[in-house]
């Protein structure tokens, strides 16, 4: 069976906590990403922020882009992630178990890279990809 490693999409980028929402949401546009991983200034994981928290948290609340920073809007609690080594059959549980569509890899406390539905499409038959689908699909948004 196949790790989260052999899978995953290597970061390309992460955002500093002290960032504003401003500047990550300018980074998801420019990478056409919608989930950014937010890490202190060595890339330990610190939480993720997702478009869907800039339009629900900033937008909707009249809070100013330019000055929020993005550690007001990291997930509070333990950000829900995969560890490196872990098969991918712990990706998929995992992300049925949190209804999430894109799981942070970490190797310690090093992030390494994301597992998303696509990377795991991929890897996988499509007979445990669409089980995944219509799990994660008929669960609120979470990221």
């Amino acid at each position: 069976m196949a790790t989260a490693r052999e899978i995953m999409t290597s970061p390309s980028a992460w955002i500093e906590a002290d960032a504003t929402v401003a500047d990550a949401a300018q980074l998801m546009s420019d990478e056409s990403f919608g989930l950014l991983p937010i890490c202190d200034g060595e890339g330990h994981l610190q939480g993720v922020i997702t478009d869907r928290d800039i339009i629900v948290k900033v937008v909707a609340e009249g809070l100013d882009p330019a000055t929020t920073p993005v550690s007001d809007l990291a997930d509070q609690g333990e950000v829900v992630t995969i560890g490196a080594d872990d098969p991918v059959e712990a990706a998929i549980d995992t992300m049925k178990r949190y209804s999430v569509r894109r799981l942070p890899v970490i190797d310690g406390r090093d992030l390494v890279g994301m597992v998303s539905q696509a990377d795991i499409a991929r890897a996988l038959p499509d007979a445990k990809v669409g089980d995944l689908l219509g799990t994660i699909s008929s669960a609120p948004p979470n990221n």
